[in-house]
């Protein structure tokens, strides 16, 4: 049998690289009869199903092996022989997938676990009130004309673009390897492993993304990298969120623990991995027959081992990527599939990641009214796991989307259309939750605005013209309440310059990939509006009253198409007013209330971002003075003008 050598009862799952020379494999098979060690370790073949490569299976079914001769980079697969068939099958530990076939036939690559050298030991996860999120597809975010997917690295090129518009944490939908190509990335496979497609492969790419990651370094005051720094996947990864951290972005991973792929014809998969019979996909060794129509199967959760795979999973990334937190998907479905193993493996979620990094968000996508009686569950999504609840930090909530969107679609059918102004004021503070900022809060998300889905709001404002005065103004307005509104606003790729077309995440349909080069190459309809969003950013972080938890619609008009409420933060004296409409037609002197007397500042006015800086903007001329009588509940009011499918913000 394999050596046992360096192996404890604390060895690492997958393949561990040994201070002293070679690793230790440690895998969980059992039902499995043997299992056989199989690569080229050292530059030797090792292969074949002999006495010196048998694992030794202990009594919880996991399967050892120490092998001196194995080292970085060197290519691996488990040979399983068990009741139903014997074949190769991946590391479910398996950091990274090898090129010496096309997945999912390929071998898995041994790496160590802290090779890259981060820089970023100052970093500090922002505060979840303080958070605004830029949601991204890892191969479509900037690809080249060739219609490939783009890397990891070349989105390390828009960490600069990033950090100007002002966003602070940057959310790719999931990265891991997964089954289908191309993916929006939720039919994950191989959990561990970084998706090889976003991963650059040709060497002799590597000095021109070295420049650009090297030049950001400088900036910061740190020495260049070497090519051998970034010369794998997972290595690129981990250079994208430093980077991303040393330049002010957290980075929050996208995963799917509700089901993984579904291995149709994937047989080196996790499904059946210890081979036993599979007459029934219950006898699966990680998943259930569970299945809400996603493609995938549900995720054992009733399984101690298979809820340790995932938590070590997060864990993972925590240390090994040094990501910020997670945004899980579907743990509505998690919890419909699963019952109460799937409400106690969030607890032990939530709490064993909080212990591991205290600074973590934990968002979880939470749709109860899908799943029934799930709704009584939603105030303990949110809640603490001593408290009875799941342990989350936030939600993805759909007030404000589903209200905004609602409005601007009204809109869209002319002036004599009835929009309704009460559901925007009703969705302002996410209802049910203590604190506002447990919302995350958006307009657009990949989801919505996949090929065939939901319009991108320039196309749902005008469906005939989607960069007219009707598409640019009422986008202004659906951005402008977003980012005014209580919550964690979420931003999705391309949304801050106005694009239009229905994304999709295949590389290769070019007119559904995020158009960078229209905007570089001024498009001034697309560059005014990234000033827009530019400026609108600053403004949320300039006014502390737009980050806090307190909102009031204390004027609502849907007849007039008008809104306007109060942001404030108690015993600060900084409020903030914003008012906005969805009328074609600009109002003048229109009485709104103020919460004192005295001059208020216009501090934002969505109008001057038309053909910027547009010559017929209307606007208070930098200010009002609010001497007017008791209105809206306030001691006092003023005259303004509210510019025609426009925001304004005013503040002292």
């Amino acid at each position: 049998m394999i050596s046992q050598t360096n192996i404890t009862p604390h060895t690492p799952m997958g393949a561990t690289l040994i201070a002293g020379g070679g690793a230790t494999f440690r895998v969980w098979a059992p039902r499995a009869s043997a299992v056989y060690l199989n690569g080229t370790f050292g530059g030797t073949a090792q292969t074949g199903q002999t006495d010196a490569l048998l694992m030794v299976k202990d009594s919880n079914g996991y399967w050892t092996g120490f092998l001196p001769t194995a080292q970085d980079g060197d290519n691996y697969l488990f040979f399983v022989v068990g009741e139903a068939a014997s074949g190769f099958k991946r590391d479910p530990y398996a950091r990274e997938m090898s090129l010496d076939a096309k997945f999912p036939d390929c071998s898995c690559v041994i790496r160590p676990a802290n090779a890259y050298p981060w820089h970023d030991a100052s970093f500090v996860t922002p505060d979840f009130s303080n958070m605004i999120v830029y949601q991204c597809h890892m191969g479509t975010y900037a690809p080249p004309s060739s219609g490939a997917a783009s890397t990891f690295l070349d989105v390390v090129g828009k960490i600069e673009y990033l950090a100007a518009l002002g966003i602070n944490v940057l959310q790719p939908l999931p990265v891991d390897e997964v089954e289908t190509d191309p993916s929006m990335g939720y039919d994950g496979a191989d959990l561990f492993s970084p998706d090889s497609r976003y991963q650059v492969n040709d060497h002799a790419l590597l000095p021109g993304y070295l420049t650009t990651i090297n030049r950001l370094l400088h900036q910061k005051g740190f020495p260049p990298l070497a090519i051998a720094d970034i010369s794998n996947g997972p290595a690129q990864l981990k250079a994208l969120v430093d980077l991303c951290h040393l330049y002010g972005i957290a980075v929050v991973f996208d995963v799917v623990y509700n089901h993984a792929g579904g291995f149709n014809g994937d047989d080196r998969s996790l499904f059946f991995w210890d081979r036993a019979k599979n007459g029934n996909a219950n006898n699966s060794l990680y998943f259930t027959d569970q299945d809400r129509g996603t493609g995938g199967l549900s995720f054992a959760l009733w399984n101690n081992d298979v809820r340790q795979f995932l938590i070590n999973n997060a864990t993972f990334y925590l240390n090994e990527f040094h990501v910020d937190g997670f945004r899980y998907d579907e743990i509505s479905g998690l919890l419909s599939m699963n019952k109460e193993s799937g409400l106690s493996f969030c607890r032990d979620l939530t709490d064993t990641l909080r212990t591991v990094k205290p600074r973590l968000i934990q968002n979880a996508e939470y749709w109860p009214f899908e799943f029934g009686d799930f709704r009584r569950l939603l105030p303990q999504i949110v809640a603490k796991t001593d408290q009875g609840g799941a342990g989350f930090d936030v939600v993805q909530h759909d007030g404000i989307r589903s209200s905004v969107r609602g409005a601007v679609r009204q809109a869209s059918f002319g002036q004599s259309a009835q929009v309704d102004f009460d559901a925007i004021a009703r969705n302002l503070y996410p209802q049910g939750y203590p604190h506002g900022w447990q919302a995350v809060t958006c307009v657009e998300n990949h989801d919505m605005v996949k090929t065939a889905r939901e319009p991108r709001v320039p196309a749902l404002a005008d469906g005939s013209d989607p960069r007219s005065w009707f598409a640019r103004s009422r986008s202004r307005f659906a951005t402008g309440l977003l980012l005014t509104a209580p919550g964690i606003p979420q931003l999705f790729m391309g949304q801050e310059f106005l694009t239009a077309q229905q994304w999709d995440p295949d590389p290769k349909k070019l007119d559904n990939v995020i158009p960078f080069g229209a905007l570089q190459g001024g498009d001034k309809v697309m560059s005014d509006h990234l000033r827009f969003t530019q400026d609108l950013i600053r403004l949320r972080w300039n006014h502390p009253a737009l980050r806090g938890e307190n909102v009031h619609a204390f004027h609502v008009n849907s007849q007039n198409r008008v809104i306007a409420f109060h942001r404030w933060l108690e015993g600060s004296g900084q409020d903030v007013i914003v008012v906005a409409t969805l009328a074609e037609a600009t109002w003048f002197n229109y009485q709104i209330g103020f919460p004192s007397a005295g001059n208020w500042v216009e501090v934002f006015n969505s109008d001057i971002y038309d053909n910027f800086v547009n010559p017929t903007a209307a606007g208070n001329g930098g200010g009002v003075s609010a001497s007017g009588g008791p209105l809206h509940g306030f001691p006092a009011s003023a005259s303004v003008v509210i510019p025609a499918n426009g925001v304004v913000v005013f503040a002292r």
